[in-house]
């Protein structure tokens, strides 16, 4: 059996510019994750998941329940893009693969559609899972492709509109600074993603509304239209998210979080304007006005659904979970994933689960 373990991440700064050739900084963290299984067997089998790909219900009033909460895709439709563009990318690569089945079987506990990759996690631990049992390593798919295999399942195959951010943090973990300068993108296919040493951040939390069930590909559809349009206010805005995270990329290092604080906080502001209220959502504003009320910056992860934030210490962090958890939200302390770096930011003694 090859398991595989890909965690959910957390956007810091400079998101959503990633889908617009701008730089954000990234971190995976170990609150949640997805695995993907594989065990040998005599024909290739999907194995659809007892919760997240049901087929059986207790009445049609569950099923339309069920619906509304959590779509109409599971994650099957992942495990079979992936394996459709695994095939597809190391045939066109002269990449011959061994003899031999199995069956596919996935869990997560990364909550679903509130900016945390949960889909992306799935295809990430298949990706990693498909090259061990065929004997392939990051010479055979240098690491910075795989990012772009794993965004093409979804924008390809899948017609999820997505960015690379995701796709780059959960493929190399820990966390990473990443420039998505368009001529380097444009002529060799992949940006320009630098590791960051995890001691540099600060103390960090989420809340997140469950079940809030929305398609993190919408939220973009206005904007991409408008940046595609030429509109100068969309263009601007994604340079200015670009220039935060190259900010505090300068900062972190520095050891000032104060002012990375500062930053989170702009970067919120910025997208709120571009995207306006109705777009963002009641909810989500709740949980940056309640961050901003307890005097800690704060700002979405992802696409909306959750937020990240900065706290001082142990009482600011005790009063934040009581204030969420009473409205409703779910709250949880951010254990960032650590990897051990060299001085030239490579991995040092880490092999990924």
């Amino acid at each position: 059996m090859i398991e595989k373990r890909t965690y959910s991440r957390i956007g810091l700064m400079g998101n959503p510019s990633d889908g617009f050739f701008g730089k954000t900084i990234s971190s995976c963290i170990t609150n949640f994750w997805a695995t993907v299984r594989l065990t040998e067997s005599k024909n290739l089998k999907i194995i659809p998941h007892r919760e997240f790909d049901p087929t059986e219900f207790k009445s049609l009033y569950d099923l339309e329940e069920v619906s509304k909460r959590d779509g109409y895709y599971g994650g099957i439709r992942l495990i079979y893009a992936t394996c459709k563009r695994f095939s597809k990318y190391c045939r066109e690569n002269g990449i011959c693969l061994k003899n031999g089945n199995y069956s596919i079987t996935y869990d997560t506990n990364i909550p679903r559609q509130v900016g945390l990759g949960g889909s992306s996690a799935i295809i990430v631990s298949l990706l990693k899972a498909l090259m061990k049992f065929y004997e392939l390593d990051d010479k055979d798919i240098p690491l910075e492709i795989q990012p772009n295999l794993v965004l093409s399942v979804e924008t390809e195959e899948l017609g999820i509109k997505a960015g690379l951010q995701d796709r780059v943090i959960q493929s190399y973990g820990g966390t990473v600074y990443m420039d998505f300068n368009k001529e380097h993108m444009d002529k060799n296919g992949f940006g320009l993603y630098e590791r960051l040493d995890f001691n540099l951040l600060p103390n960090l939390f989420i809340a997140y509304v469950e079940g809030s069930g929305k398609d993190s590909g919408k939220m973009h559809n206005e904007v991409r239209f408008r940046y595609n349009q030429g509109d100068r206010e969309i263009i601007d805005a994604m340079s200015v998210f670009g220039t935060l995270a190259e900010e505090g990329k300068q900062v972190l290092e520095d050891g000032n979080i104060k002012h990375f604080g500062k930053l989170m906080s702009i970067n919120f502001k910025l997208r709120r304007k571009i995207y306006g209220d109705k777009a963002i959502g009641k909810r989500n504003l709740e949980m940056i006005g309640i961050a901003e009320e307890l005097g800690a910056p704060a700002k979405f992860p992802g696409s909306g659904g959750a937020i990240v934030g900065m706290y001082r210490d142990e009482e600011q962090l005790s009063l934040l979970r009581t204030k969420y958890t009473s409205k409703g939200f779910k709250f949880a302390e951010v254990s960032i994933h650590e990897v051990s770096l060299t001085r030239d930011n490579e991995l040092v003694g880490i092999e990924f689960t």
